[in-house]
């Protein structure tokens, strides 16, 4: 795990090592353990370490194939390098590490080597012979790569800070974007906050040369799943989901530096340390951040899990004014701004400061095996078509009327159901996530029109008719969309730049390609959650307890709403009466709807709120223009 970045075609630049020396200075945090660079007359490269694999300095980076005509810079994970590395005998191997198996699988099958590797990675490589560069970033978006185009050079980091860091990308603000941002918290690639910093898109790579670049994708969920479970029993699946999350766990216990697992004594959590103590050598250390408050505590669950695994756990016990009182530490490790991340902060924090080094999430569990309610809303959404039959105008009037009769967030929702002409699929599930309406997105921004709905582009291009995967089964479709949503430009970006801020390793076993495939191919009935996430506890029935399946969901649920309008009111208040959060939006209409919130407005609930302050911060402390 590690930080890069660089300068493809740097002939016109007035000194783009010392660019390059900014933005690596700017991702220390990521990688503590060493620095390195590379320059010839066609780039510049720079990569900081953080050791997993080979904690020697033989594993430093740049990496340098043994003829001296291919360069490689590295962040990220190849679990199964191993086996790769016995299928690639032949190569003069110098060191442990994965990072050579990547030179030695492009030596023999060329930039079709990202095929074969299990893991997650982003990678920049410059072959001499072909006078070619290759970006490379994994099938599910689980390390993040950012570039832009500075005249005819290609600038790259793993960080939007070390972009700006170089001095070659202008601090605005992209206004796109934003409506974007308004929506849903976050800035769905391949845009991203800042105009002409762009977001790679997972599962592709970008070839460059003298002629420009092209842009290739070699993986999505949408066209790669597998649909041999649509002629399997429930047997035969839930074997096949078993053998493939145990395969993952393991490859993923893979490291040369201590390491662990997030227990919160969830479903997910849980599962993974059962099958970490089924295969490990010695105890697992296990991670619960726990709380004095018990409105929020889940050491009874957590701790119970560790029991039952014989886990050596770690139950770091916090109150929440403790969590509150680091609450302007994470804004500050923002790297793009978005509406969580505080969590995954506090998380990262506690359990660096126990010595380790790399730590497995259960991320990615929800998405796969129908954990929201979204699944199950999505589908009584396409059993309920029938209600597009009554004229639009007559199905907007009984919404209004239950909006006033009962007014608050879920209503508000339904208002914008009920206005739409489709109930399909693309049209439907665009709203489940929307934290502000149209409506009131058009009133901060003073606009009539909004930008296109970037999430309602993504599920047109990948599950609607014509689409490569409109023959997916229906549950599938909501996994797809979560995952090329919620889960990547939210969940795993969060995870990413909240862990690294505190040199954190973060593995997550339920977003192996093969397990992702397989699952997305198994028919709904299989799938459906009667239970919580049915098919997955079907698979382990031995290794999870009935109490913990249908124990109440939990997660982070501090309260919010009393600090916002209590102790974090003096930093809301700064935030949103920033200048520069003030030239963004319309006259007033941050205050207009501070005050609401503060007044209890049932539809401008904290999470409303909270991203415009996240984003002010954020623009403060990067001092971008609007």
């Amino acid at each position: 795990m590690c930080g890069i970045n660089g300068i493809f075609g740097k002939e016109k630049l007035d000194d783009p090592g010392a660019a390059v020396e900014r933005m690596t200075r700017a991702l220390a945090h990521r990688g503590p353990d060493a620095e390195g660079f590379f320059e010839n007359e066609n780039l510049v490269l720079g990569h900081r370490r953080l050791s997993i694999f080979d904690t020697s300095t033989a594993g430093n980076q740049p990496f340098i194939s043994p003829d001296g005509q291919v360069v490689l810079v590295f962040n990220g994970a190849i679990y199964n390098y191993i086996e790769l590395k016995a299928q690639l005998p032949d190569y003069p191997y110098r060191t442990q590490t994965d990072t050579e198996v990547i030179l030695a699988a492009y030596t023999r099958w060329g930039i079709r080597c990202i095929e074969h590797f299990n893991g997650m990675f982003a990678f920049a490589l410059w072959d001499n012979r072909l006078k070619k560069g290759f970006i490379v970033r994994d099938r599910l978006g689980i390390k993040p790569l950012y570039y832009a185009l500075v005249g005819s050079s290609f600038v790259f980091a793993s960080e939007i800070r070390a972009l700006l860091a170089s001095g070659l990308v202008a601090r605005k603000l992209d206004h796109v974007a934003l409506a974007d941002y308004l929506r849903y918290q976050t800035v769905h690639a391949p845009r991203t906050i800042i105009q002409g910093i762009r977001l790679m898109e997972p599962g592709t790579y970008i070839e460059l040369s003298d002629e420009g670049f092209e842009q290739h994708i070699f993986w999505s969920p949408s066209s790669h799943y597998d649909s041999q479970a649509e002629g399997q029993n429930n047997t035969q699946i839930t074997n096949t989901v078993r053998e493939l999350l145990t395969d993952s766990v393991q490859l993923r216990m893979r490291a040369d530096v201590p390491f662990g697992a997030f227990l919160s004594g969830g479903i997910d959590s849980s599962l993974l340390v059962g099958l970490m103590s089924q295969g490990g050598t010695r105890p697992v250390d296990t991670f619960s951040v726990t709380f004095d408050e018990k409105a929020f505590d889940e050491s009874s669950y957590s701790g119970a899990v560790a029991k039952k695994f014989n886990t050596h756990h770690h139950d770091i016990r916090l109150s929440a004014r403790d969590f509150l009182r680091y609450v302007p530490e994470a804004l500050a490790a923002q790297d793009h701004p978005g509406g969580d991340g505080p969590n995954s902060w506090v998380v990262s924090k506690m359990t660096k400061e126990q010595g380790i080094t790399m730590a497995l999430s259960g991320l990615g569990g929800d998405e796969l095996f129908a954990g929201y309610g979204i699944f199950t809303q999505a589908i009584k959404a396409r059993d309920n078509k029938w209600i597009t039959s009554f004229p639009k105008p007559i199905r907007r009037l009984a919404a209004r009327a239950y909006r006033m009769a009962k007014p608050g967030v879920a209503s508000e929702k339904l208002l914008a159901l009920m206005s739409q002409d489709y109930l399909d699929f693309e049209y439907v599930y665009p709203l489940s996530r929307q934290v502000l309406s149209e409506e009131r997105i058009g009133q901060l921004l003073g606009l009539k029109k909004l930008p296109a709905n970037r999430v309602f582009e993504i599920l047109c291009a990948n599950t609607a008719p014509g689409s490569p995967g409109f023959g997916l089964p229906h549950l599938s479709k909501v996994s797809v969309a979560e995952i090329l949503t919620y889960m990547q430009h939210t969940l795993l970006r969060d995870a990413d730049q909240m862990s690294m801020a505190h040199a954190l390793e973060v593995r997550v076993p339920f977003l192996d390609h093969r397990l992702v495939e397989y699952v997305l191919g198994v028919p709904d009935r299989f799938k459906f959650p009667h239970t919580p996430k049915k098919l997955l506890t079907d698979s382990f029935p031995d290794l999870l307890p009935e109490s913990l399946i249908n124990r109440p969901k939990m997660g982070f649920t501090f309260p919010w709403a009393l600090w916002m309008k209590n102790e974090l009111r003096p930093l809301c208040e700064e935030a949103l009466a920033n200048s520069a959060l003030s030239r963004v939006l319309a006259p007033g209409q941050a205050d207009r709807l501070w005050q609401a919130f503060l007044h209890d407005d049932p539809q401008t609930t904290w999470s409303r709120v909270w991203p415009l302050v996240a984003l002010s911060a954020w623009m403060k402390q990067n001092d971008i223009e609007a």
